[in-house]
């Protein structure tokens, strides 16, 4: 079994007087209860645009942290609420969804047509989505009915420090991992010749896909991490990188079990938050946005 990324994303600003009658109410209520609580939220545009008014009134630096401190403890509060639900899950509907949700991925053209991607390795003991059948599969050429796929490009992820610093390398292979000091697989650094192993962020080529992990998303495109940051991070350096060459950005697809799927509006998010494009779940593909929508139609 492939390993997993300890990867997380940070919140988001949300009005004052609501944050604080949810931070003191929401701690007692159950994930479908604290649902109906923020199920109300403005709009992600509309709290960002909110955001960069007060940022320009005076005293607003002083109300901006207070308001991302009540944020951060919505985050930490709801967290604390998705994995107790994923606790919660039997292990044959776990591993049903692993096998349902991959078959989805392998499956689908818009993956099949992919040429270069990124996309994480699973951890069993942070309950994600496995990717190892999918990884596999690429990792390997493959044939069917006839046809040779062309081998994809992958890059996996490589966290650096603990600033929300990570990297993207190119592999081959299975055996292009090793195990960090918290037993988690990732790309060496090296590869068997000595030499620094493609980093995606000075690739020549772009890449048009990327497999995301997460805490929890909802239907809109909101993704709550694990809190360290480091895939808002990527993401958001990436897609600079795309523009300032002309890229094409990359299509942003979640992976995510059926719990984890929460209420629009529920997730609370910050204006550095990068929204997914679609979610992949045991009940097929949920496309959100413009792109997806394009570039995932049947």
């Amino acid at each position: 079994m492939l390993a997993c990324d300890k990867l997380t994303t940070r919140s988001r600003v949300a009005p004052m007087t609501h944050a604080r009658t949810l931070a003191s109410s929401v701690a007692s209520r159950s994930l479908s209860s604290l649902a109906r609580v923020l199920v109300q939220r403005p709009s992600a545009g509309a709290l960002r645009a909110a955001a960069r008014t007060k940022m320009s009134e005076p005293g607003s630096e002083s109300q901006e942290r207070d308001q991302l401190e009540s944020t951060f403890k919505q985050k930490k509060i709801l967290r604390t609420q998705v994995r107790r639900a994923l606790r919660s899950m039997d292990p044959l509907q776990r591993s049903q969804e692993d096998e349902t949700i991959q078959s989805l991925v392998l499956d689908a053209p818009w993956f099949k047509s992919s040429q270069s991607l990124c996309a994480y390795i699973s951890c069993s003991a942070l309950r994600e989505v496995d990717t190892s059948k999918i990884l596999s599969q690429i990792l390997q050429n493959s044939a069917k009915d006839g046809h040779i796929q062309m081998k994809k490009k992958l890059y996996v992820p490589r966290v650096e420090d603990k600033n929300s610093h990570m990297r993207m390398l190119n592999i081959s292979s299975v055996n292009d991992m090793i195990a960090n000091s918290m037993d988690i697989l990732e790309p060496a650094a090296l590869d068997a010749d000595g030499n620094e192993r493609e980093d995606v962020m000075q690739a020549d080529d772009p890449v048009d896909l990327f497999l995301l992990p997460g805490l929890a998303f909802d239907r809109s495109g909101r993704r709550l991490g694990r809190g360290g940051g480091y895939y808002d991070t990527f993401l958001r350096n990436y897609q600079e990188l795309a523009h300032a060459r002309n890229w094409k950005k990359p299509l942003l697809a979640a992976l995510s079990y059926s719990p984890q799927i929460l209420e629009e509006g529920v997730i609370p998010v910050t204006p550095d938050d990068i929204p997914v494009d679609a979610l992949v779940s045991p009940s097929g593909v949920i496309t959100i946005s413009p792109a997806a929508l394009d570039r995932m139609k049947i």
